[in-house]
């Protein structure tokens, strides 16, 4: 009942505000989080220094803060997707290079669509239905707040995408697979895996991690392109993405292979602008032994 009371007496009304307000409390939200809170700093500097050693301490703090920005200004963001008109959802939000993927489905193939936590990625969860001629599948984690996430997944597929999570995920693509309905799976490879012994090991940030090897998974069994793409702010509230195709012949890929490209391209967008990863997750909370 509370979650419930919280969403509908607070996120859903503050969510009909305009952007430009929203952005306003975003900036307020920035300012006690950064000077006043500190929110998961310790966290956020742990990971900075070890995945940019070569990096001055300064420099760091300036990563640190322009994350702080980011973080307050996607929050606002999530909380206008409750909301958000199908028409403004297209308009800052949209891919570049969409035809690299319909192709796939004018063959009648699925394709496995992988990401990050970088800048908005909700919005794309939102719009996936809107961006490809696939199906649109958003495969993610569960949420330990279960009436949260049927609340939140209520707004994310009502543009057509549908969520699943790891108890269902096989089932999906046999479901799909099976059915020969060309399907696109959004999977976000950069969380931290539930079991390390299962995981992928490699080094990601310069640090040994563990990587779900799902996507490499069911990319060999169903033999089904894989793509990374990369979301790219091109002002605030406005992004595009970009589509690369890592491979279209994942059966004839080494073990691991799909996954290290991932890994590669990962590193060049986080790279490129530090401060629109999400340094606040406790990324390397496992560790993870590289033999």
């Amino acid at each position: 009942m509370p979650t419930k009371l919280l969403f509908y007496l607070l996120l859903y009304p503050l969510s009909l505000l305009p952007m430009r307000v929203l952005y306003g409390l975003a900036y307020l939200f920035y300012l006690v989080a950064n000077y006043l809170v500190g929110y998961r700093k310790k966290v956020i500097i742990n990971n900075l220094t070890k995945s940019f050693p070569e990096k001055s301490k300064q420099e760091l703090r300036r990563i640190q803060r322009r994350y702080y920005h980011h973080l307050a200004q996607l929050a606002a963001e999530m909380l206008k997707m409750l909301t958000m008109s199908r028409k403004m959802l297209c308009n800052r939000y949209y891919c570049r290079n969409a035809e690299l993927v319909n192709y796939y489905f004018e063959q009648g193939k699925s394709v496995i669509l992988m990401s990050s936590h970088y800048n908005n990625w909700e919005w794309m969860v939102l719009s996936l239905e809107e961006q490809f001629l696939h199906h649109g599948i958003g495969i993610g984690k569960a949420n330990s707040n279960k009436v949260f996430e049927l609340l939140i997944n209520r707004a994310r597929t009502r543009y057509g995408t549908e969520v699943v999570f790891a108890d269902t995920v096989r089932d999906t693509f046999q479901h799909y697979e099976s059915q020969h309905i060309p399907a696109a799976y959004m999977m976000l490879g950069d969380q931290s895996p539930n079991n390390i012994d299962k995981s992928y090991k490699t080094w990601f940030l310069h640090q040994p991690s563990g990587l779900i090897y799902g996507a490499e998974y069911f990319a060999k069994k169903y033999d089904l392109p894989v793509f990374y793409y990369q979301v790219i702010k091109d002002k605030t509230g406005y992004y595009h993405i970009d589509m690369e195709l890592i491979t279209e012949n994942p059966q004839g890929t080494a073990y691991g292979e799909i996954i290290e490209k991932y890994v590669q391209l990962l590193e060049k967008t986080i790279r490129q602008k530090p401060e629109y990863w999400l340094w606040s997750h406790r990324r390397w909370k496992r560790k993870v032994r590289i033999c």
